[in-house]
């Protein structure tokens, strides 16, 4: 690992290769995706990545930030919740104030949404979905953008999921957005076309972590 990390989930990691910092957004503190925001940090960390850990948890930021820590690596924690504009900003400005740069985002915020047939699904809570997954994803990378371009470098994974690639009955809210955010990591791809900054989307599926 030559740089730094950031991510977040209703998680964000944010490292550096050396210089700078690697950022992750992630997915919301419940289950797999904890897990999934963990396993992240921990793999960026054992290649020597310097991490910026973002979450609405304070409990799960610190225990991770302790397991990199002993990997070796320098770690800020920052409770951030990724779908509020105002905290994604200052998420990456306190970022900034430690690393010096971002040079790798990694967007793993995400929650399943209502369950239920469409017309069942509380309004509030199918609309809390999009803004998680889908905002959260767009926030980050505007956020993180001008660093990135300031430096000609950087590496954005938005963490797309199952929903993607099949329609799930009953599950509107989260398809509609997984979807949603394939898309908008294809088109960001394109606007930064002739840069040295590369956009990618990944659905990982089931992973034992």
């Amino acid at each position: 690992m030559d740089g730094p990390c950031c991510g977040c989930e209703d998680y964000v990691h944010e490292g550096t290769r050396g210089h700078g910092p690697i950022t992750q957004p992630g997915g919301l503190n419940h289950g797999s995706w904890t897990r999934y925001w963990r396993a992240i940090a921990l793999a960026y960390a054992t290649e020597g990545a310097s991490l910026a850990l973002a979450a609405r948890t304070l409990d799960a930021l610190e225990q991770t930030a302790h397991e990199a820590q002993a990997l070796g690596v320098s770690t800020c924690i920052v409770p951030a919740d990724v779908s509020d504009p105002t905290q994604v900003e200052d998420m990456v400005r306190r970022t900034i104030d430690r690393f010096a740069t971002i040079d790798i985002l990694v967007n793993n915020a995400g929650m399943a949404g209502p369950v239920g047939p469409l017309q069942e699904n509380a309004v509030e809570a199918w609309v809390q979905t999009i803004q998680v997954n889908l905002i959260g994803t767009y926030l980050c990378c505007r956020a993180v953008l001008p660093i990135m371009r300031q430096h000609d470098y950087g590496k954005i994974i938005n963490l797309s999921g199952a929903g993607a690639t099949n329609a799930w009955r009953h599950l509107s809210a989260y398809s509609a957005s997984k979807v949603a955010v394939v898309r908008l990591t294809e088109t960001l791809a394109l606007e930064l076309e002739g840069t040295n900054i590369q956009v990618n989307a990944l659905g990982p599926g089931s992973i034992h972590t």
